[in-house]
Order: C-alpha cells, then structure tokens, then sequence
C-alpha cells in the first residue's frame, strides 16, 4: 500500500473513533503557540466538518470559497470580514460565509471554532 493510502486511512480512522460517542467539540483540538492547528471530524462529498483553533493574533487572510460555509465559535473571540463587512463574534456565535464572497477572519483572543463546509 502507497504511503499516501496509509496516511488517508489512518486519519479516516481517527475520523471514526469520534463516531456514536459523545464529544465537545472544542476538545478535539489543542491550541498552540503562534500557528493555527485543525482537525477534520467529517469528510464527505456533501462536505466536510473541521474544527480549528487559533492563537492570539492569527488569521486567515481574505479568500472566497466555492462553497456556503458555516461558522461557530467554541470558545474565544475573532473578528469577522465577509465582502466588506465586519463582525465580532464569541463563543456560541455563528455567522454564515456565503459561497463566493470574499472572507476572512483574525483572532481577538485564542479561539476556536467549527468550519462546516457545504458543497453542492
């Protein structure tokens, strides 16, 4: 088997240690000094469903997605651009990114969040 195939079964695997249990959601990723870390819990055709943690002063710059994407905040606070707009945004907030439009975000204090990604 190719190291690719092994490294795509062993995170699917991990996927399906989370399946019929009950989890936070913000548990399932650490925060880390200076960087953004994530982790895909879903991984579908339909789309996927990753959770993200940011440092203090990290971002992602602005960017469009082909896709409407869904936003919550797990814990912490970030602010928010989408096609000119700004928004704060705290724990058990959600914003919608729709497909398209320009977005970004950049961290007020740690946070993390839930990115669910639709696609068509």
């Amino acid at each position: 088997m190719a190291e690719f195939d092994i490294e795509k079964t062993r995170k699917q695997e991990k996927r399906d240690d989370l399946y019929a249990k009950v989890i936070r959601l913000k548990d399932l990723v650490s925060y880390q000094d200076g960087t953004v870390a994530s982790r895909m819990i879903v991984n579908k055709k339909a789309g996927t469903i990753t959770i993200f943690s940011f440092d203090e002063g990290e971002g992602l710059s602005e960017h469009t997605a082909p896709y409407d994407a869904v936003v919550t905040m797990l814990d912490g606070q970030c602010e928010v651009w989408v096609a000119g707009e700004t928004f704060q945004l705290k724990e058990g907030e959600s914003i919608i990114f729709p497909a398209n439009k320009p977005h970004a975000l950049s961290a007020i204090t740690k946070f993390k969040m839930t990115l669910i990604m639709i696609r068509e």
